[in-house]
Formats: C-alpha cells, structure tokens, sequence
C-alpha cells in the first residue's frame, strides 16, 4: 500500500512538474519565459510575449497534467487524492527548476475538473466571469479558489472539499506577491506588461 501511494505520488508530481510554458516558449524562439515580465512559467505570463496561442496551449496543457493524473488514477481505483495534490506540487515545486514552478491555478483547475467536473466548471466560471471584469488574472484566480472548497463540500464530498482546501492554501500562498500588490493598487490587469520580480 504504501509503495502503490509512493508511485503514486511520483508519478503524478512528475507530470505535474513538466514545464510546459518554458518548453512552448522556448520551441518557438521566444527564449527564457523566465527572464520575461514576471519570471514565471504560467499561461498568464506567457501572454505577455505577445503569442496568445502559446499563451492558451499552456493553459490547456497545464489543465491537462491535473485532468491525466487523477483520471489515470481513476481508471486504477486507488490514489487519486494522492495524484490530485502531487501533480499541482509539480507544477509549483519543479525539481528540473530549482523548485520554482507556476501559480498552480490551471493544474489545480484541472485535478478539480477531473475530480468533479460541477466544481471544476464552477471555478473556471469563477475565475472567467472576474477575469472579464476586473482584468486582473491574479484576483481572478484567488476568487476561484475560494469558491473552490465551497463548491466542493455542496457538491463532491468532504474528502474533495478538504482538497479544494488544501490546492487553494498552497495557490494563495503562491500568489502571496500578487496579493501584496492588489492591496496596494498596482498589481497588473491582463496582457499589461510586468517588470521581472
């Protein structure tokens, strides 16, 4: 059991550490994502090159990393809280990076699709509905993830609201930056460039 949980886990936080926006962006010529506006690997600032086609394939792909883990795990009946929390550590927590990964929000979005696709849909409109009227990606995801939990316990279980729980500590906490600058007034509204920080 514990070895079956182990590779579990490996595998999904292998998955989840895939560094998709750095490999687009690199493949097309547009060098490290990490030396552009805010340094990170995310589809929010892979937008800021310019290339809204890479900038939607990565959020696509880095969805799909949470989407394959837990429906991998699925198909096996065992592990799949253990994958849902190892892919979104993947993607924050690259080993090949350091350990400076993304935000987690379009990972998490995916584990939360593919553990419940209501709640899941509930976040993405979440985060859509903000997105469209603040313009700030950042608050965008920050509400999603509240509404997370809160979907989770009406609609999935307790087990899944405890995990909502836990992906939206570890996405706020690395949005903590971001949320200094919302309360300050000069956090970035989408497509707007950003210094490196």
């Amino acid at each position: 059991m514990i070895t079956t949980s182990l590779l579990t886990a490996a595998f999904a936080y292998i998955l989840g550490s895939i560094p998709f926006g750095l490999l687009l962006t690199r493949m097309a010529g547009l060098g490290d994502i990490r030396a552009i506006g805010s340094g990170n690997i995310g589809a929010t600032n892979v937008l800021r090159t310019g290339k809204k086609g890479i900038a939607l394939a990565t959020l696509l792909l880095d969805g799909g990393k949470g989407v394959i883990a837990v429906l991998w795990m699925q198909a096996y009946g065992h592990g799949v809280f253990i994958a849902a929390l190892f892919a979104v550590l993947g993607h924050l927590y690259p080993v090949w990076l350091g350990f400076k990964g993304g935000k987690g929000v379009a990972t998490g979005l995916g584990v939360l699709l593919a553990l419940s696709w209501p709640v899941g849909l509930i976040c993405c409109g979440v985060w859509l509905a903000m997105a469209v009227l603040v313009r700030i990606s950042s608050l965008a995801a920050l509400a999603a993830y509240a509404a997370a939990p809160i979907a989770a316990w009406f609609l999935a279980s307790h087990v899944s609201a405890l995990l909502a729980l836990l992906i939206a500590a570890l996405v706020y906490w690395k949005h903590r930056g971001n949320i200094a600058r919302l309360l300050a007034g000069t956090e970035p509204r989408i497509g707007q460039s950003k210094a490196a920080s």
